[in-house]
């Protein structure tokens, strides 16, 4: 009887002893996990402030396909939530507290376990890097473990702090992947015959390989900009590019880029920036929304339209394409919107529009 009585105070203190040091242990936590993506702010905000695309690079769906997923009525913005259960990773909700767009977003995540529910918060930061069109991305939690999850996480493999890093370096991967697949999507619709009016435009030109066309068309764009705010000269349009002369055998073009105006500017002499004016001209109407790299098959696909409905290319009249949206107001290339002018003569008369 000595013995069991031993045994039984030497348990009681082994308890105790435990308790006390689960007790007294830190129980706080605060772990993120970061990631430079190549995409800007807006691009990979947009792909996180709604919970109904987190499915698409939550690293918890690869844990079990068959989670149950609830939306609330709203899923972004401020009071956005959903709720999940799953017998593989268990049930919790998740509610956004606060938003500011394409730079953070805060909320909380509340787990419930047969321990009892567990609350922390969760935090995004989208940060513009010294490299235009990239953004560091920053997922942390932090909280406060209780007595019994102290407890239970002592005797898992990974503690607390490694699970979760593991998991949100995950999903950030993840999340470059779609953010990625999200800006190389694009569409080609030819629109068929059309009559543009033409009219003035300001401009500049010059000479350079077909592959250079894309980098110095900015700086071109910048300079007609800048001459036309400086002289108080509106815009009435778009920007768009002329091809002047394109020698394919030497991938070399020569070609303007141009803003259109209302009426004729005359320009002093040396001026980089000129007038010029576009007759009005049939042509076979293309439109692209997507990357800008994809306008070759786009021109490709003009092309085999106008060969296919007995038309042919006029060589007295210049290609042009139209930017209907502005980059810096659009940051995603997937809906970039250039439509596509080639100038032809009809060898049959059309049919009545």
């Amino acid at each position: 009887m000595k013995i069991l009585k031993y045994l039984f105070f030497l348990l009681l203190i082994v308890i105790i002893g435990g308790a006390i040091y689960f007790a007294t242990k830190d129980g706080s936590f605060d772990v993120a996990e970061t990631k430079v993506i190549n995409a800007p702010a807006e691009v990979v905000y947009n792909n996180v402030k709604d919970f109904k695309s987190w499915p698409q690079w939550g690293p918890w769906m690869e844990e079990d396909e068959n989670m149950k997923i609830d939306y609330a009525e709203k899923t972004e913005g401020e009071g956005a939530s959903y709720s999940w259960t799953s017998e593989a990773v268990g049930d919790g909700s998740m509610k956004t507290v606060k938003v500011i767009p394409n730079k953070e977003i805060q909320q909380e995540i509340v787990f419930n376990t047969p321990i009892g529910d567990s609350k922390s918060d969760v935090y995004w930061y989208f940060e513009e890097t010294e490299n235009s069109g990239q953004t560091k991305v920053t997922w942390g939690m932090k909280g406060e473990q209780s007595f019994m999850e102290k407890v239970f996480m002592s005797f898992q493999e990974d503690d607390m702090e490694t699970g979760i890093s593991k998991m949100f370096a995950s999903g950030l991967n993840n999340l470059e992947e779609v953010v990625k697949e999200s800006m190389k999507q694009y569409a080609i619709n030819v629109d068929g015959i059309t009559r543009y009016s033409g009219g003035y435009y300001m401009y500049n030109t010059t000479a350079a390989k077909q592959s250079e066309i894309g980098d110095k068309m900015g700086s071109m764009l910048g300079q007609v900009m800048g001459y036309m705010q400086q002289n108080n000269i509106q815009s009435s349009g778009m920007p768009f590019t002329i091809y002047n002369n394109i020698d394919e055998a030497n991938g070399a073009v020569i070609f303007s880029a141009a803003i259109p105006i209302k009426d004729r500017v005359i320009t002093p002499d040396g001026s980089p920036v000129l007038t010029g004016f576009m007759e009005s001209t049939t042509a076979v109407k293309t439109t692209l929304k997507g990357n800008y790299t994809n306008l070759p098959e786009a021109y490709e696909a003009t092309k085999k339209y106008i060969a296919e409905n007995n038309m042919e290319m006029n060589t007295d009249a210049n290609m042009f394409e139209v930017y209907a949206t502005d980059p810096g107001d659009v940051p995603n290339p997937s809906n970039w919107i250039t439509e596509i002018y080639i100038p032809v003569i009809q060898k049959t008369k059309p049919e009545a529009l």
